[in-house]
């Protein structure tokens, strides 16, 4: 059953990894933050506020959730007894431990790469792969963007922590992605497990620009390829999939090309409303959630990408938007059935399709997943994983989405 699992869920990430105005919703207008919480000394009867305390659990349940997904050897199993293993969502609950102060549990997922430069990185086409069981073992695919985000933890650790403990591991994922980049700037997607190669994808490249520090060749020609190849002038957009009019734009451009680009237009993140905005009825809880879908089909609400969402808007200063996007997202919270206490995010409020016309994969509705739940809370702590490669020193003629 589980190597079933683990074969459903493969193909699903294969299949999404290129991937109006909210109603008025009630904005929490007196947030208690931790920092009050902790400095008062004798809480005083009925200071909190009952709209606000629900939030603030929420947020409490969905880390004890995360922390105790961690297995012994420092991985995190993307849902709950899956023994399914991503890169993409063990670099994202890294970050959330950077970000909660947990240094030894970020460590713990770090040391794992760390031991498996030799053996695994560079080894072959180069790469750590996608994905893996829960022991570790049993790796395919080996893809650009999910070792992207892991150069960025790897990055915000070192800023977090002041040492620089992963210095070679995150050079040698660096020139890894390097040796990706073909005579046109773009990047291709590295190698699928049968050995022919990923296509250049829109959202890979643009997260492996805010990952690879600096800004020299690699970065100048990355902007050339998407200059001419991604963006779409009349829009003044990035571009998913220019061949396909139905899916031409993703969600996760609007919120990942605000993060990585400096004065990226802010206009694009509010196509979002107009492209992808949707209200779907919670598989579990039965309650209208309203969000993002991953494209234009809008038959979903994708509960990861209206978190990242909500975190772009709280990085560019529209707090209610922001506000009533994890209200949202509050809302479809999954109790653990496996951890006391807890509770987690899952990956769409209910079933249907993924970036294009393919069915998500069975469970997506109705467990806590890790990566729904870690960008929770990184957009509820206001928490940027871009900004530590944000400043780049970027010439303002090449910032082609600013010039006339």
């Amino acid at each position: 059953m589980k190597n079933l699992l683990f074969l459903i869920l493969c193909a699903f990430v294969l299949l999404s990894c290129s991937v109006s105005e909210l109603e008025e919703t009630p904005v929490l207008e007196n947030v208690i933050t931790e920092e009050l919480i902790e400095n008062q000394e004798e809480p005083e009867e009925e200071t909190t506020d009952p709209i606000e305390e629900p939030t603030k659990t929420t947020q409490n349940s969905s880390y004890q959730w995360v922390s105790g997904m961690q297995l012994s050897n420092g991985l995190m199993e993307s849902t709950e007894n899956s023994d399914f293993v991503s890169l993409y969502d063990n670099s994202l609950t890294a970050l959330v431990f950077i970000q909660q102060g947990e240094t030894e549990k970020a460590e713990a997922i770090l040391d794992f790469f760390k031991l498996r430069i030799q053996t695994e990185l560079l080894e072959g086409p180069g790469g750590f792969y996608q994905f893996r069981n829960g022991e570790g073992t049993n790796g395919s695919r080996r893809w650009l963007g999910d070792n992207a985000w892991l150069l960025i933890a790897i990055h915000n650790y070192h800023a977090a922590t002041g040492n620089q403990k992963y210095h070679h591991l995150a050079e040698s994922i660096e020139s890894w992605i390097r040796s990706l980049q073909d005579a046109d700037g773009g990047l291709w997607g590295g190698e699928n497990e049968d050995g022919t190669q990923i296509h250049k994808v829109t959202e890979g490249i643009v997260t492996a620009f805010n990952a690879v520090p600096g800004y020299d060749d690699f970065h100048k020609g990355i902007l050339r390829y998407l200059h001419q190849h991604r963006w779409n002038a009349n829009e003044g957009t990035l571009m998913a999939w220019p061949e396909n009019p139905t899916h031409t734009y993703a969600l996760d451009l609007l919120s990942i090309g605000q993060g990585v680009f400096k004065n990226f237009p802010q206009t694009n993140l509010y196509k979002g409303d107009d492209w992808f905005l949707t209200t779907q009825i919670a598989t579990v809880s039965g309650v209208a959630i309203t969000g993002y879908c991953f494209d234009a089909d809008k038959d979903v609400v994708w509960l990861e990408g209206t978190a990242q969402m909500a975190l772009a808007f709280k990085t560019n200063g529209d707090l209610r938007k922001s506000e009533a996007l994890l209200a949202e997202l509050e809302k479809s919270v999954i109790s653990s059935a496996t951890i006391t206490a807890s509770a987690g995010i899952p990956y769409t409020a209910n079933f249907g399709s993924t970036y294009g016309a393919n069915d998500l994969w069975d469970h997506a509705d109705i467990t806590p997943a890790l990566s729904s739940t870690a960008w929770y809370l990184m957009a509820k702590s206001g928490f940027d994983p871009f900004k530590i490669g944000y400043e780049k020193a970027i010439p303002a003629s090449d910032m082609f989405w600013i010039s006339p």
